[in-house]
């Protein structure tokens, strides 16, 4: 994999809006990083009128457009930082380094694969899914969250499948009534898959990683840690795993699954 050098670009808020329960999507004018940025990578944010708070946020790309060089983003209203964010207007300006990481990959002879989200899990599975897609790779997609409306993602999903994907949600107001594990898991002992791929809370991938392994499916997991740099100099973003321990901000935060000390 070539290694792209990391960027700090200025960006104009084209869109912020909110699209589900304490859920926003952000658009940003990111031309540089747009042109760079792949599936699974993150930017790590600086949020404008915040100069206090010396750290920055490590958001996953959701979505891009490269001719128009935007980067779209989702996020959750969790504490004063995203509170902040939703409050910027279009025209506003945020400054992000990117792009970090390692993504998804797509195996060798890969001919059917799984995604599963949970929760804001399922942005930075999309553009896996759209890649996965056009290269002609059968795609199933489970999603779960909480309840109907805090699946944000559903609509974006649906288009690009071209039905709906399989959804849980916690109190049954949409799909299944429970977690996504329990349709994830029928789909493996049903179908063979080359691939499954799962972001969302660590015990869902735990389990997701654990049914991948009983079904002989090569799995990745996009792992969330507390990052502080950003950049792997200050180790506070740490996964164990057989090698030893690994920074998940650039060696991850794809992992593959069987690496994972769970």
């Amino acid at each position: 994999m070539a290694i792209v050098p990391l960027i700090n670009e200025q960006e104009r808020i084209l869109k912020n809006e909110c699209v589900g329960e304490n859920l926003y999507i952000m658009r940003l004018s990111s031309p540089i990083i747009a042109a760079s940025i792949t599936a699974g990578q993150f930017i790590h944010m600086r949020i404008s009128c915040m100069e206090g708070h010396i750290l920055r946020r490590p958001f996953s790309v959701y979505d891009l457009s490269s001719p128009c060089g935007t980067v779209d983003i989702m996020y959750q209203t969790v504490g004063c930082n995203s509170s902040r964010m939703a409050e910027l207007e279009i025209g506003d300006h945020v400054e992000s380094i990117g792009p970090i990481g390692n993504g998804w990959y797509i195996p060798s002879g890969c001919s059917r694969a799984l995604l599963v989200g949970g929760g804001v899990g399922a942005a930075p599975l999309f553009m896996h899914a759209r890649n996965l897609l056009e290269a002609g790779i059968e795609t199933d997609v489970v999603l779960g969250a909480r309840t109907a409306g805090a699946l944000a993602a559903f609509d974006r999903y649906a288009a690009l499948l071209g039905h709906d994907p399989l959804v849980a949600t916690d109190d049954g107001s949409l799909g299944h009534h429970g977690f996504c594990t329990d349709p994830a898991g029928k789909l493996l002992g049903s179908h063979v898959y080359d691939h499954v791929a799962c972001c969302g809370p660590e015990p869902l991938m735990r389990i997701i990683a654990g049914m991948a392994h009983e079904a002989h499916a090569e799995c990745q997991v996009s792992l969330e840690r507390r990052m502080a740099c950003g950049v792997g100099a200050c180790l506070s973003c740490v996964v164990d795993t057989p090698m030893g321990k690994r920074r998940a901000c650039v060696d991850g935060p794809v992992f593959d699954a069987e690496e994972v000390i769970w």
